[in-house]
């Protein structure tokens, strides 16, 4: 039976697609990933897998949408990620001046994730454009906070990048990593946190929104943490969404806590993500609080960089000592975040440092993702694009 055809519009553009919720369409790059992994049984199982159907899968998690080569946190992006089946997708909340809630990675972004600095609004800016002068690079510094909701409203978002070297907005404004593109770049529709819940329920995935720090002092025009807190909660009460749906995640464990003895039923679920700069993921004795004391306090889901659960051993990636602790303190671990650091010809940088002499190119990621899928026992992987963890946990029989 013919599936009659359904439209919905992407980077202006409408196109026809199966009337099902779980469509996926993975692209080219899970095969062109395989063919760079060495022989032997993950290769041939993977490969095994090319060119069969995917599903959607909540170990495919959206980071910011699909921002290797969508604007982050766009209308555009998100529906790229759902497409790709990403199962849970991500609204990095943040606030405006009239106290909105919004998607942004940080509060003081505008500058490199839209098209602010060659706009009328420039001028409310927290710092305008300074060009760049000798060794002092170009700057500037545009919140959220600056801004009205409906003057956020009217921004266009585009890929996250600044020229440092530049001597106008307009130059400023480019820069784009060469691994990136500016192909899909020329629509950015921003979203505020309330659109991106309706956006999701309508694709049929799950929510993870986190709560990002605020660059302005709190309480903020009276605005508490608390209360920024609980406004994120109180926008799925409002829209009906069910708990079980909704995985909250801050970096900031205070905020975790507040979830978790506020809103039980969110709070359960609720993601501490590790920020803390002096733990040694090979060193437990750094580790504080201990694994167990966040189990005691009640956080059920810990989130680290990849190279906090990996390990060496003779030139093998194994989980490591902190992803170990995890899992025998019986916390559940997520993993950020992948294709985030370009070709890994070099070893891959910040997101692979405890693994990095083991990482010699593209061919490594599906053996990364192995490690923490099967011996790290990961629920879920952060992905700058979906299809990559899609493909994978589709073809190893992964919910």
């Amino acid at each position: 039976m013919r599936l009659k055809p359904v439209l919905f519009c992407l980077t202006g553009l409408c196109a026809a697609f199966p009337a099902q919720a779980d469509t996926v369409e993975l692209g080219p790059r899970p095969a062109y990933l395989v063919s760079q992994m060495a022989d032997g049984a993950l290769k041939d199982t993977l490969t095994a897998c090319i060119g069969k159907p995917a599903k959607r899968t909540q170990f495919s998690i959206s980071h910011r949408g699909a921002p290797l080569q969508f604007p982050e946190h766009t209308e555009e992006g998100y529906r790229a990620a759902a497409l790709m089946g990403a199962g849970i997708l991500e609204c990095d909340v943040t606030f405006t001046k009239d106290k909105e809630l919004v998607c942004r990675h940080s509060q003081n972004d505008l500058h490199t994730t839209t098209n602010i600095l060659t706009t009328d609004l420039a001028s409310k800016c927290t710092q305008t454009f300074t060009a760049a002068s000798g060794d002092t690079p170009a700057s500037a510094d545009c919140r959220t906070s600056d801004l009205t909701l409906a003057e956020f409203k009217s921004l266009q978002g585009k890929m996250d990048s600044a020229d440092k070297s530049a001597t106008t907005p307009e130059a400023y404004q480019k820069g784009t990593a060469p691994w990136r593109t500016e192909l899909y770049a020329g629509t950015g529709t921003l979203m505020t946190h309330e659109a991106s819940i309706r956006l999701f329920k309508d694709l049929g995935v799950k929510f993870t929104p986190e709560l990002k720090a605020p660059e302005v002092e709190m309480p903020f025009d009276g605005f508490t943490q608390a209360a920024y807190a609980q406004k994120l909660i109180d926008d799925y009460k409002a829209a009906g969404i069910p708990p079980e749906d909704v995985y909250p995640q801050s970096f900031n464990l205070e905020d975790v806590l507040y979830w978790i003895e506020n809103e039980p039923d969110y709070g359960k679920q609720a993601i501490y993500l590790e920020g803390r700069r002096d733990i040694d993921p090979a060193n437990p004795e750094t580790f504080s609080p201990s694994m167990a004391e966040l189990k005691a306090m009640g956080v059920n889901y810990l989130a680290p960089p990849l190279f906090a659960l990996l390990a060496q051993e003779d030139g093998k990636i194994v989980p490591s000592a902190y992803a170990k602790a995890a899992r025998e303190a019986g916390l559940e671990l997520i993993a950020w975040s992948l294709e985030r650091s370009g070709p890994l010809s070099s070893g891959g940088g910040w997101y692979y440092q405890t693994v990095n002499d083991a990482i010699d190119g593209d061919g490594k990621l599906y053996e990364v993702v192995d490690v923490l899928a099967r011996q790290v026992g990961v629920k879920g992987i952060f992905s700058d694009w979906p299809a990559t963890t899609s493909f994978y946990a589709s073809c190893l029989g992964l919910e």
